[in-house]
């Protein structure tokens, strides 16, 4: 319904354009091409609430192959963790030709949208415990695993420096729950000189004997598709984490989505996944899933332009100057949020409280002239006078 005001002439219609106008995610990154949102209005409305939380209660998990690192360079595959130790300093020609084969029999199947998680999980399983049998049959040695990551065309994505430096700035927790290796992950990231204090990793390790010779996996295995028991097992009892509901969780599957289930009484939860591979027949799976799908994009400018949305500094107040075609007047409109009751004075406006619950204004008043006495809600105060006259004052 439309509520007509006869001395304005403008609808309430109008009002709810100025809302939308004033509290808008402004994110250009958002409006490029690679990115789908089967979602917008509830991704921006969750980034907001995420911003006006502040960084001091944002959490980052993410995966790590593929995710914080890049899928494919110049046309080129650039290798996992796992991969990484296909070098001869580390396994022979044999363990290679029969890692490669595993990947190609068990890789269509954990892409394959078709088939649902519980018919891969025990393939998964199947897979990374050959992978983990036949590296422990190498007898690989702790020390050279350094220099196989250097020689190695790892490349984390363009943008990391910045990703995980500005998360380290604003001391915001990065959980990496990797199926990778994380011996291997960690020496990656050494490398590029971004392994800060706030990065913690939940992976599967390597465990060498008192030789520096590997003899088995730490632990519980995890693969793609068990990353749930993984959070609940493990996240909790890092300390860095707790008292913080809210989350952008970044992953490249499926089975990265219950990386954040580990969180305790989660707020807001904003998922991005990067669809690599396979587009045309993942597409539908990934948009109907995460909030934010990133094609083919083998970038972090998505991510580091939310996380800058989200730790920026906003003022209480905004404000917003055009001309309202439907009563050819001057606007000027406040976004306040008081802290205690103030009285307001102002020639022509509309008051009027912002509904979260709802996602809607309710008008509180309209008058020519005059004040209102407005309490600690959040009021939209839109303001009209002529271009010769100041709109508002607020005591």
């Amino acid at each position: 319904m439309i509520y007509h005001v006869p001395w304005i002439y403008t609808p309430v219609r109008t009002v709810l354009a100025i809302w939308h106008q004033l509290t808008k995610t402004e994110i250009p990154e958002l409006a490029k091409c690679s990115v789908l949102m089967r979602e917008r209005s509830r991704v921006e409305e969750t980034i907001h609430c995420m911003q006006r939380a502040g960084a001091g209660n944002l959490q980052v998990i993410s995966d790590f192959d593929m995710t914080l690192t890049r899928f494919a360079h110049n046309s080129k595959r650039v290798p996992t963790t796992h991969n990484i130790l296909d070098n001869r300093l580390l396994i022979n020609e044999d363990c290679t030709k029969k890692m490669r084969e595993l990947l190609n029999t068990y890789y269509p199947i954990e892409i394959d949208a078709s088939r649902s998680a519980e018919e891969k999980l025990p393939l998964m399983v199947e897979w990374w415990t050959k992978v983990h049998e036949l590296l422990i049959q190498q007898k690989i040695r702790k020390d050279m695993l350094a220099r196989a990551v250097k020689e190695s065309s790892a490349m984390l994505r363009e943008g990391y420096k910045v990703f995980f430096d500005h998360l380290a700035e604003h001391q915001v927790p990065l959980l990496i729950l990797s199926a990778g290796v994380g011996d291997v992950l960690e020496e990656v990231i050494r490398q590029n000189h971004v392994f800060h204090p706030n990065v913690h990793i939940i992976s599967n390790y390597m465990d060498f004997d008192h030789t520096g010779v590997l003899q088995a996996f730490k632990g519980q295995l995890i693969h793609t598709f068990n990353k749930r028991e993984g959070a609940l097992s493990h996240a909790a009892g890092l300390r860095e984490l707790q008292g913080r509901p809210n989350v952008l969780l970044l992953g490249d599957s499926l089975g990265d989505l219950t990386m954040a289930d580990g969180v305790s009484e989660p707020q807001n939860v904003l998922t991005v996944g990067f669809l690599n591979d396979q587009v045309e027949e993942r597409k539908e799976s990934y948009i109907n899933s995460f909030d934010i799908v990133l094609v083919k994009d083998e970038t972090m400018d998505v991510p580091n332009a939310i996380l800058r949305y989200i730790t920026s500094s906003r003022d209480n107040k905004k404000k917003l100057c055009f001309m309202c075609t439907a009563c050819y007047l001057c606007v000027r409109c406040e976004y306040l949020k008081f802290k205690s009751k103030h009285t307001v004075h102002m020639s022509f406006f509309i008051a009027c409280r912002y509904d979260s619950a709802a996602n809607s204004l309710l008008p509180l008043c309209f008058k020519r002239f005059g004040s209102v006495i407005v309490d600690t809600d959040t009021l939209i105060l839109l303001c009209y006078g002529s271009t010769s006259q100041r709109a508002v004052a607020v005591c």
